[in-house]
């Protein structure tokens, strides 16, 4: 008997697991998300440029939706560019854009009646010129690293954003550096992948960056990188860019509009 009753009990335990179980989160009003990042690659005209603007979703939604219909311009001291909707994707392109360094330029987006607009100056980057290879790094001793050298001007404040571009992850390797103790030496960016092997092709990109967007990606990165997430872990801070919505203050858009020179290099491993 007592047997027959731990059978049931058993039993109870494993069709009790299989209910489903619906968790009830808040949702909130979308917001804008606005990807304003202007790159122009050293040896290029840097013409064409393209924004993309989405809105918030819930959690559990697999979509991302887009914002259409937006007024998007850019504009500095000598001229103005409208970008243009493709389709209804949510990416708004223009051709005919003239990069400046140095130049103050301003975002301006209209968007579901209320107006967002951001500033930023084009800030120019130092070049990569040279890739050294160390075949044996890693913990284990045996991990490919690849070091992309520059020489950070001297008497300037500089920031930089690398980009590690390879199809072994999903997602870009992505690190932001600073001069304050290594200005106007060579220094490098630095990229490791354990299953980076002999023959892959690595695309590096070195961003110019101003010292606020610095700021905003070094507590991205480190809210990315954290471990944890226990119930009682604090919940990342929610990171606010260089956008404000002028109409209504309290529906602050997310993202960021950056204006960068890039420089670009295609590394083949050794």
């Amino acid at each position: 008997m007592r047997k027959f009753i731990a059978i049931l009990c058993t039993l109870f335990c494993y069709t009790s697991c299989t209910d489903p179980i619906e968790v009830d989160l808040n949702t909130a009003a979308p917001k804008l998300v606005i990807e304003a990042s202007i790159n122009w690659t050293k040896g290029t005209l840097g013409n064409v440029q393209t924004i993309k603007l989405s809105l918030t979703a819930p959690y559990f939604d697999s979509e991302i939706p887009p914002a259409n219909g937006a007024i998007v311009t850019i504009i500095n001291e000598n001229s103005t560019y409208n970008f243009y909707e493709i389709g209804m994707t949510g990416l708004y392109r223009n051709e005919n854009f003239v990069p400046q360094l140095n130049a103050k330029y301003t975002l301006k987006i209209t968007y579901d009646g209320e107006d967002y607009v951001g500033t930023e100056v084009f800030k120019p980057v130092a070049s990569i010129n040279r890739i050294e290879q160390n075949n044996e790094g890693g913990f284990s001793g045996e991990d490919i690293e690849l070091k992309a050298y520059y020489t950070d001007p001297v008497d300037e404040k500089n920031f930089y954003l690398f980009e590690f571009i390879s199809d072994i992850p999903a997602i870009p390797s992505l690190s932001v550096y600073e001069d304050k103790f290594t200005n106007g030496n060579d220094i490098f960016g630095f990229y490791t992948e354990e299953d980076l092997k002999s023959g892959d092709e690595v695309l590096i990109k070195n961003y110019g960056i101003s010292e606020r967007f610095y700021k905003y990606m070094y507590i991205l990165l480190q809210q990315n990188n954290n471990s944890g997430g226990g119930q009682f872990e604090p919940q990342p801070t929610i990171v606010r860019g260089n956008c404000v919505n002028t109409t209504n203050p309290e529906n602050y858009p997310l993202g960021y509009f950056r204006l960068s020179e890039v420089s670009e290099v295609l590394y083949t491993v050794q």
